[in-house]
């Protein structure tokens, strides 16, 4: 790890002139901010506390995300979010790399190297898979440079530390979300497919882990019947596929628990395809994407988790700051732990908290922090759907 810390001249004039300014504090309060998981705001102002930390360390910060398919979110929001908050945080421009390995392991690893060699003392990296993970975190700690992993945990890695949402409650929400809306539109005797992510991503195995503890005791006591599990993937492909071969084989399949929007989204549109009516086949969903919330609105998708990605874009690029400038983050900032059910290994994480979004708190969680505006989600066969939920552009 490379240290680098701030003179006893630079500290004691930052404690200085925060005095002038009323403010008690320590040498060591300054030179080192306490940031929480809960001082993240969409305008990044809290990144700010960061600019001292970020002017005394040394190298650049690189982010790759995995690809563009699994979701549209590392496009939209993951890539952009992070380089604010970096740049928020007083770190230039020339010290950021953020990059999409667009679903290729091999891609992932040559730019991991090649960030280190051109001068990266900090890797922010989403793995593919845990494969490319693992290789990616050997090489960077034989070069000292610090390994953060972002949203997804690498199997059997040793990053120092692991940033996402809890991704066992995010699996609650979604089976919590489908049980509501069953009983909210008053699905008789609910048959349900039960969906999951790719085996390959940790994430989706917790998912699991949430929804079916939700479920279990639906499906035990014979309130709802498990008809079929699909096979994992988040191939948007893929899953209509599964969806329509196990919809032909049980046509009395009548709810779908579906782990994200983009792989709902085409089997939402083979469901209207079959002139399933709105509100009687419930499905779920999440990551809050446009299409998404559309589905909600017009009533063919029960709810979305909400992950407010400035949130996770800023406690990892915060990490990320302290690990430049040789600090410890606080513990208000890496708030637990995480087993890596491969190794044992406990990784200090930050582990943030996800929500359930439908039409009657979509106003106040998507559209209020301008995740989605308004004016892209009511156009077209949608405004009247917006108007009847309150939602105005």
């Amino acid at each position: 790890m490379h240290t680098k810390k701030l003179g006893r001249l630079a500290s004691l004039t930052v404690v200085g002139a925060m005095a002038a300014a009323g403010l008690t504090v320590s040498a060591s309060s300054a030179s080192t901010p306490k940031l929480t998981t809960k001082s993240f705001t969409n305008n990044f102002s809290a990144m700010k506390q960061l600019k001292s930390l970020a002017k005394s360390g040394k190298g650049k910060v690189a982010a790759i995300m995995p690809d563009t398919v699994s979701s549209t979110r590392y496009v939209e929001f993951d890539q952009p979010d992070i380089r604010k908050a970096l740049l928020a945080a007083g770190l230039p421009s020339s010290d950021i790399i953020i990059q999409n390995a667009l679903g290729s392991d091999a891609t992932q690893l040559t730019d991991a190297q090649t960030d280190i060699t051109n001068g990266a003392t900090v890797l922010l990296i989403d793995p593919f898979d845990s494969g490319v993970g693992k290789s990616i975190e050997t090489y960077a700690h034989a070069h000292g440079v610090d390994v953060i992993d972002y949203d997804r945990l690498t199997l059997g890695g040793s990053a120092q530390y692991y940033v996402s949402f809890n991704n066992v409650q995010v699996g609650k929400l979604i089976g919590q979300g489908l049980v509501s809306c069953v009983s909210a539109w008053k699905v008789a005797k609910p048959q349900v497919v039960v969906m999951h992510g790719a085996a390959t991503d940790n994430n989706a195995t917790q998912f699991a882990q949430g929804y079916d503890a939700v479920l279990k005791p639906y499906f035990s006591s014979g309130k709802y019947v498990d008809v079929v599990n699909t096979a994992d993937t988040w191939d948007p492909p893929t899953a209509e596929t599964e969806f329509q071969e196990a919809y032909t084989a049980h046509p009395n399949i009548n709810a779908a628990l579906i782990p994200n929007d983009e792989t709902g989204s085409p089997i939402i549109s083979y469901l209207q395809s079959q002139h399933v009516a709105p509100k009687t086949f419930p499905t779920t969903g999440q990551d809050a994407t446009a299409t998404g919330l559309d589905d909600i609105l017009s009533g063919y998708q029960c709810g979305t988790v909400y992950k407010p990605i400035f949130i996770e874009a800023s406690a990892a690029s915060a990490i990320a700051i302290y690990l430049r400038a040789g600090k410890t983050p606080p513990t208000s900032l890496a708030n637990g732990t995480t087993v890596d059910p491969t190794s044992g290994r406990k990784v200090k994480s930050s582990l943030l908290t996800p929500e359930w979004v439908t039409t009657k708190n979509m106003n106040a969680t998507v559209i209020a922090d301008n995740f989605v505006p308004a004016s892209q989600l009511c156009t077209g066969s949608y405004a009247a759907d917006c108007t009847a939920a309150g939602i105005t552009p």
